[in-house]
Parts: structure tokens; C-alpha cells; sequence
């Protein structure tokens, strides 16, 4: 065998032992008379040890030859070692070997294989092969294992079937851009990679599978960012014969269950917020309330002192930010320049200071006078210490800007704690959204969420206003589960796609099988998506998922391992009946 023992887990209770090990080189250390060599696999890492008063000659010589990386089984004899690593468990012994075979020789990595490696990102995303070897990546990728688990023990004991749902589905035009694959049996036509089981799932439910899930690869064509890749994870889930409660309650539990068996955090009852409240409190439906800043509406008193800015502004709105009075005019002016920046696309900022003293300046104390300032921080709320932001502009732009902000100025001032969670759930979205450029509804979930009953009528005489039957799971500023109690009425399924824009002949074309199935009773159900990629790098206290997926794609959308993606052959374009423009 090419091992007796990982090299995690000998102790001085294995003293004396005769052992076989495997792993690769990590370190050496030739003293000429004496090698020490660490030897390291998945599982930990042991001191082996050779020299010339107890190996041989011969035994000497071949661990001189050793390299980085090199693979190695040894066999010996555990003993103690006279200098102990308390930072390791097996730090109280080391391994006197007697005998050496290199299984695999190595070239010299590119990068160090240690914890703090001198790799750049896309060196280590070149080789990620090695980087894996390295503890950091390899923890990430266990301990994304071990929440799979979890979260399979969890719906499973509730009673949840998985269940596995083609890859090779039909495009649908709602939604992010698909990834479509050509048929060659079929010229000319194409599948494509689903962005969600959605109506599978939807008609497992009709099939009376009751409850399911999935722990499912998705696909979306779309800009990249460090919580986004075009291939991801999601932790698929429906139910039948529930309303809105049964699907919060249950994965309610399983988030708080999480939290508390990963993070020790045990969290109590999840608060609740509309949509509405959401974008008027925190200007996004995702806030992060581990910490306040809460909007503040002042158009009302600004408005008529001859400020235009104000004047002509549809909404001015601000944050407090407590203790920070004493910023300087340098710290201020580089916010206002972040602001300003086209990614967030504010034309400027008013700040007021609360000065300790009890006195109020501001960057606009030409129009307002002190009684005017104090007014402004007596509807914040404000102390003597803190400091207002105000920002103005069209309502939703202007609410879009200043959450910019506050959440800015939450990673600056140290408000984000990572290991501090704060889950809640937001409700009562909108069902449809106006996009003057097509000139149509889209549905701001997707075509099959239902409205809220009580705003069915609203269908018929303004579409705009009625809300859907959905819910978005929050934690800490991220949205990490979302779903919808689903349309299960034919006719009702039928009315949403004419709001969206659907002929009846494509609405046949594209989803006639499900309307098809709601002909045969389809029952009342509801479910939900988790982003796993997401949750699983927000409870290990970071927001990035690309260290948690064992191969991810670089911002661009690039494999820089395999280098895909890559050209094809002409002969297998031909077969798929393709031709490819330059």
C-alpha cells in the first residue's frame, strides 16, 4: 500500500510504530550531516528526518536529491522529535526513515506552495493545480463540502427528494443571456444551458414529487464580477400545497441552522421588509443592516432657500454618519470625488458637520443659515460628533448613489464585520417593470411568480402597480436565496405572458409543454434558489466565490488553465453546420 497514516494524524501515542507515508515535498532542510524534510498531503504535514548515524549512505544521498514537490512514499519509524512544533498536530514527532521511493519527480512550481505564496491571482488561476495544494485554497474547498452536506442532511429530514434536471434545455427569451449549444443532429437548432431548473422543478411539482431540491450547476452569459461567474451553483428547491410562510419557515431554518452550526451565530427570528421599505430606507432591495445610516428624506427643508441644486432636485436625501464630525475637508473631498466617479455618477455632495461643540457648518452655508443646518440634523437624529451627507437628484437615481455611499463608507469605518451576520427578508416586489426601450413589461422575477392574490384584479387595469408573490433572503448586504409562490392557473399563466409581450403563437412556442401540463391539476406551489457559491463565501467571512469553486474563470470569462474558451476545428463546425465570422 502507499500508505499506513495520512500525514495528519501520528502523535506520540504512535511512538515506535513502523509507518508508510506519501505526499509531496514541501520543504528541505540539508544540514550535510542531517535532512529534514516536511512532507505534506491533504491531510496535514510530517517532519521526516535522515541522517548519517542512523540512514545510510546510500539513503543520505537519495534525500539529497529531493526537490520541491517532488512525490515520495517513505517508510520508518515514528519517534519523538527533541524539537517540538506546537503549530502542527503532528509537531510532537517525526518520521526516521528507512527507506525512500520517489513515485514522481517535479519541476520547480511557479509559485511557492505555503500559505503566503508569492503567486499573483492569475499565475495561481494558470496553474490551479498547485494552488489547490496550497491550505488556504484546499480549506475553502473542504469547507464548501461540508456545507453541502449540511445543507443535504437538513432538506433531506425535511422530507425534500433531489432530484437531477437536463443540462440540454430549450433558450428562453426572459432573463440573462443563455449559453446555447449546437445540434448536429438537429441543423440548425440549438439547446441551451439552463440558468435555472425553473420549469422542471415546476413540473416535478405537477408530477407530484412534492418537495425538491438540487444542488445544481447554472449557466449565465453576463459581465462578470467577484461574486458572479458564467457557471455557478445553485441550491435549487420547490414545494408543494405551501403558500409564502412554508417556504420561509423552512429555509429560515436551514439558513439559521447554518449559521449556527458554521458560525456559532444563532440569529432568532429573521426580520421582514417590503421592497418598498428596502429601497426607501437603504435605496437597494439587498440593505446590510448590521450597521444604520438609515435614509433620511429633507426636501421638504431644503427646498426655497435658493440653493438650484436642491430646488430643482426631485428627491434630496442623506445619511448620518455618527463620530466622523472630525473629517477633514481632504477626507471629504476624496468621497466626493468617489461619488463622482461614472460608476456610482453623482455631480457632487453637501456635507454637514455637527461639530462637537454643538455648533453646525456646512459645504453650503451660503444658503443656509445655523437655524436652517440644525433643523436638517434635528430629523436625522444627529449629535454633536456626526456628519450628513446629502445627495439630490432624481428619486431613484439619487437613492441608487447614496446607498453607493453608505456602503462605502460601512467597509471604511469598519461596520462589515465579517464574522457578524444579519440575515433578513425582503418581500412584496414588484411583479412587472417598464423598459421604455423595448417599450414592454419584463418580469422582475420571472414569467411564472405569482401576483399577490389581492392585487390579481390589478392585471386588468394597471399592471405596474401590482406586487409579486416573492421573497429575496439577505445576508449582509448580499442576496443569497431568492424565489416566488409560482402561477399554478393556466388562464393567470396565460394573462402574464400577453403583459409580457408574448404572442399566443410564442408563448405556445417557447412554453406550450407547461401550459400544457397546468391542464392536468396542477398543484398550488411555491420555492426557492440559494446561491451556494454565494452563502458558502459569506459564512466562511469573505465575498469573493471565485476561491471557493475549484476551477473558476478569470473576470473575463476565461479558463486560463485550459484556455478555453477556444476555436473549434472546421470539421466539427461543419458537422454542426456553423460558420464562424471573424
Amino acid at each position: 500500500m502507499f500508505r499506513t497514516h495520512t500525514n495528519g494524524e501520528l502523535s506520540l501515542q504512535n511512538i515506535n510504530e513502523k509507518v508508510t507515508l506519501s505526499g509531496w515535498v514541501q520543504t528541505i532542510r540539508d544540514k550535510g550531516f542531517m535532512i529534514w524534510i516536511d512532507l505534506r498531503d491533504r491531510y496535514g504535514i510530517t517532519q521526516l528526518v535522515f541522517d548519517e548515524d542512523r540512514s545510510s549512505a546510500a539513503l543520505l544521498e537519495s534525500a539529497k536529491k529531493l526537490g520541491r514537490e517532488f512525490v515520495i512514499q517513505v517508510e520508518g519509524k515514528v519517534i519523538e522529535r527533541t524539537s517540538k512544533n506546537p503549530k502542527i498536530p503532528t509537531g510532537d514527532i517525526e518520521i526516521l526513515v528507512e527507506k525512500l521511493t520517489v513515485l514522481n519527480e517535479s519541476q520547480l512550481p511557479p509559485f511557492t506552495i505555503e500559505d503566503e505564496t508569492d503567486g499573483g491571482e492569475e499565475l495561481r488561476m494558470k496553474y490551479r493545480y498547485l494552488d489547490i495544494r496550497r491550505n488556504p485554497v484546499r480549506d475553502k474547498l473542504i469547507f464548501r463540502h461540508k456545507m453541502a452536506q449540511k445543507v443535504r442532511n437538513y432538506l433531506s429530514e425535511k422530507d425534500f427528494i433531489e432530484v437531477e434536471t437536463p443540462v440540454l434545455i430549450k433558450s428562453t427569451p426572459e432573463g440573462a443571456r443563455d449559453f446555447v449549444v449546437p445540434s448536429r443532429m438537429n441543423p440548425g437548432q440549438f439547446y441551451a444551458l439552463p440558468q435555472s431548473p425553473q420549469t422542471f422543478k415546476q413540473l416535478l411539482m405537477i408530477g407530484g414529487m412534492d418537495r425538491y431540491f438540487q444542488i445544481v450547476k447554472c449557466f449565465r452569459d453576463e459581465d462578470l464580477r467577484a461574486d458572479r461567474q458564467p457557471e455557478f451553483t445553485q441550491i435549487d428547491c420547490e414545494m408543494a400545497f405551501v403558500e409564502q410562510e412554508d417556504v420561509l419557515e423552512i429555509f429560515e431554518g436551514m439558513t439559521a441552522a447554518l449559521l449556527k452550526e458554521i458560525t456559532g451565530t444563532d440569529v432568532g427570528k429573521f426580520p421582514r421588509m417590503t421592497y418598498v421599505e428596502a429601497m426607501k430606507t437603504y435605496g437597494n432591495d439587498k440593505p446590510d443592516i448590521r450597521f444604520g445610516m438609515e435614509f433620511v428624506e429633507v426636501s421638504d427643508l431644503v427646498k426655497g432657500k435658493d440653493f438650484k441644486i436642491f430646488d430643482e432636485a426631485e428627491l434630496v436625501v442623506g445619511i448620518n454618519v455618527e463620530g466622523c464630525a472630525d473629517y477633514t475637508r481632504k477626507q471629504i473631498d476624496e468621497l466626493i470625488d468617489w461619488v463622482k466617479r461614472p460608476q456610482i455618477g453623482a455631480s457632487g455632495m453637501v456635507w454637514i458637520k455637527f461639530q462637537a461643540d454643538g455648533t453646525v457648518t456646512s459645504s453650503v452655508n451660503k444658503f443656509y443659515n445655523e437655524e436652517d443646518l440644525k433643523n436638517i440634523t434635528e430629523k436625522f437624529g444627529a449629535k454633536a460628533g456626526d456628519l450628513i451627507f446629502l445627495m439630490s437628484g432624481t428619486e431613484n437615481k439619487v437613492r441608487t448613489q447614496l446607498s453607493a455611499l453608505r456602503m462605502e463608507l460601512g467597509n471604511r469605518l469598519g461596520l462589515r464585520n465579517p464574522k457578524e451576520f444579519a440575515p433578513l427578508w425582503v418581500v412584496d416586489f414588484p411583479l412587472l417593470e417598464w423598459d421604455e426601450e423595448s417599450g414592454r413589461y419584463h418580469a422582475m422575477h420571472h414569467p411564472f411568480t405569482s401576483p399577490k392574490p389581492e392585487d390579481t384584479p390589478l392585471l386588468e387595469t394597471d399592471p405596474g402597480k401590482a406586487r409579486a408573490n416573492a421573497y429575496d433572503l439577505v445576508l449582509n448586504g448580499n442576496e443569497i436565496g431568492g424565489g416566488s409562490v409560482r402561477i399554478f392557473d393556466r388562464e393567470l399563466q396565460s394573462r402574464m405572458f400577453d403583459l409580457l409581450g408574448f404572442t399566443k403563437e410564442e408563448a405556445e412556442a417557447q412554453f406550450g409543454f407547461l401550459m400544457n401540463a397546468f391542464k392536468y391539476g396542477a398543484p398550488p406551489h411555491a420555492g426557492l434558489a440559494f446561491g451556494f457559491d454565494r452563502l458558502v463565501a459569506i459564512l466562511d467571512g469573505n465575498e469573493v466565490i471565485r476561491d471557493y469553486i475549484a476551477f473558476p474563470k478569470n473576470n473575463s470569462g476565461r479558463d486560463v488553465m485550459i484556455d478555453a474558451p477556444s476555436h473549434i476545428a472546421q470539421e466539427q463546425l461543419n458537422e454542426l453546420s456553423l460558420e464562424v465570422r471573424e
